[in-house]
């Protein structure tokens, strides 16, 4: 029988080069408040002077930082690639990751990375030559996936920073608020918890992966 194909959302992210990783990581843990299950003090931080939620969980947070500090050196790498062949252009210069597409902008090369989080469910594999093949009676198949993609923009005057600063703030806070909307109205995707293990839905977090094909995402971390 043919597996159901995950429920995927995609978020926008709009930060300077400093605020990368802090743009990141509040969207990363926005999610993760809504589909960590473990039982959890309610937290909170602020970026960009907004509230965000936060997930006070030491191995989650390492690997949120983990992969937005991965994410920033691909795009800083992409910047110092971009300044290396100046443009006499002036103004706001966007610029993006491996993960590639976009647009470009004034006065070096457009783009986008991202990043991806994938939740799975484990399920039991029916046919015992598919225990045999895979070596387990279990499979992780992918239930819901989130992909980010962020757009960073390097400001070259003081009107240019204060208008990326209102464009993040903006784009951070409609993000945020699409996070709430999507994951209060869809809901029936999300697997019955059949596991008394303290976090039942395994998940993934990658960075400009080539392939973003549901099917691939299979890595446990």
């Amino acid at each position: 029988m043919e597996q159901q194909k995950p429920e995927e959302f995609t978020l926008e992210a709009f930060a300077d080069p400093a605020s990368v990783r802090d743009v990141v990581r509040g969207i990363l843990h926005t999610i993760f408040f809504h589909r960590f299950f473990p039982s959890l003090t309610p937290h909170s931080r602020e970026v960009l002077d907004i509230t965000l939620p936060y997930v006070a969980d030491a191995e989650l947070d390492t690997m949120i930082e983990k992969r937005a500090a991965e994410l920033a050196r691909d795009l800083d790498a992409s910047r110092t690639t971009t300044t290396s062949h100046p443009s006499s252009s002036t103004g706001t210069t966007a610029y993006g990751g491996s993960g590639g597409g976009g647009s470009g902008g004034s006065g070096g090369r457009g783009g986008r990375g991202h990043i991806s989080v994938s939740f799975f469910e484990k399920k039991r594999r029916k046919a015992w030559y598919m225990r045999a093949a895979y070596g387990g009676g279990d499979e992780e198949v992918c239930w819901e996936c989130w992909t980010v993609r962020v757009t960073v923009a390097e400001p070259r005057t003081e009107s240019d920073r204060v208008k990326v600063r209102r464009a993040m703030e903006q784009t951070l806070l409609t993000t945020a608020m699409k996070i709430v909307t999507n994951v209060n109205s869809k809901k029936e995707h999300i697997p019955p918890i059949t596991t008394s293990e303290a976090n039942p839905f395994p998940y993934q977090i990658s960075v400009n992966q080539k392939d973003s094909g549901w099917a691939t995402r299979m890595g446990i971390y």
